[in-house]
């Protein structure tokens, strides 16, 4: 289990260093173009992914906070039961683990998480599902390196699924 746990600490490194210059560098700037389609832009969230419960009264911060800390246990144990076959899985889970982590400390220090990468294209007619107008163009919800890991350890847990899964289906034939 140790072994895998360099990759949640990195996650928890990269993503607090990022937030923390995020910070730093956009306080009061509003949008900063970074490159073609990609812009740096410092939202407090005080939901979840795209912006779930954010409009909320405040309960929701303890809420995401509970589970959060929950995950985190959950997720510990699971890489302790994990064998070493399980690269995939352990993965895909030590990354969600130090993205679970990272936002869970912008929660506890700030009262939400900090997103701060754009990602957006140019609007030529309707966007396209889960992007958001503006004048600029249609946005992807803001997000962080926290989110980022979150994301690609799933795919890596629904990708070992899918291989376990086709593995069995052979096995049987």
């Amino acid at each position: 289990m140790m072994r895998w746990l360099w990759i949640s600490a990195l996650v928890l490194v990269l993503d607090q260093a990022s937030k923390y210059a995020a910070v730093g560098y956009l306080a009061g700037r509003g949008e900063v173009e970074f490159a073609p389609f990609l812009n740096l832009a410092l939202v407090y969230n005080r939901g979840a992914a795209f912006g779930f419960l954010s409009a909320a009264s405040g309960w929701q911060n303890l809420f995401f906070i509970a589970v959060a800390s929950i995950a985190a246990v959950v997720i510990v144990l699971m890489l302790r039961r994990l064998g070493d076959k399980d690269k995939l899985v352990a993965t895909g889970l030590s990354l969600i683990l130090g993205g679970a982590l990272g936002n869970l400390l912008d929660r506890l220090i700030h009262g939400s998480v900090i997103d701060f990468i754009d990602v957006y294209y140019p609007r030529a007619g309707d966007c396209l599902w889960l992007f958001v107008r503006s004048a600029s163009g249609c946005h992807w919800p803001t997000f962080n390196i926290a989110d980022s890991a979150i994301t690609i350890g799933a795919a890596l847990l629904i990708l070992d699924a899918l291989v376990a899964g086709r593995r069995a289906h052979g096995a049987r034939t």
